[in-house]
């Protein structure tokens, strides 16, 4: 099941960022296609203001991921730490990561949806790791307590 394939539909129309700007944060990302096809978050992480993180999130109507275990990804970073972030429901409180580090060259990592924990907020609350059967968001979230600038380039995002 394909949730995003830049090869095909250049489009990022549908992304948006979320900066932590909610909370007075000063980081700023960006999200785009580039000349060859592929989805571009990049950006400059601040600490300034009790800043420290930059994300891009995606909503589509909910999907059924019944039979799904794995998501994969295939994406070049710049050797720094990102989580992939879901959602279950729209209504849903929480989201789910799963932080991994990137080689600097393509790949595609592989996620285990039931190793993916719930986030609040920057907290961990008290409920089960992601167990649904549905979900309707995906994302990436980039918050490695420092300032740095970033670049991650996607090409696929799906389930198995």
């Amino acid at each position: 099941m394909v949730l995003s394939d830049f090869s095909t539909a250049k489009n990022t129309n549908d992304w948006y960022i979320v900066n932590d700007g909610v909370m007075g944060g000063k980081s700023e990302g960006e999200f785009f296609t580039d000349k060859d096809g592929y989805a571009v978050f990049q950006g400059d992480v601040s600490l300034k203001n009790n800043g420290g993180f930059t994300s891009v999130r995606y909503d589509f109507d909910t999907k059924n991921i019944e039979g799904k275990s794995v998501v994969k990804i295939e994406l070049k970073g710049d050797k720094k730490n990102y989580q992939f972030r879901t959602k279950e429901e729209a209504e849903g409180r929480f989201q789910f990561k799963h932080e991994f580090e990137t080689s600097g060259k393509w790949e595609t990592i592989e996620i285990s949806l039931k190793e993916m924990t719930p986030s609040w907020r920057g907290m961990r609350p008290n409920v089960p790791n992601f167990s649904a059967t549905t979900i309707n968001q995906i994302g990436f979230l980039i918050a490695n307590k420092k300032n740095e600038k970033f670049k991650l380039m996607i090409k696929k995002i799906w389930l198995e």
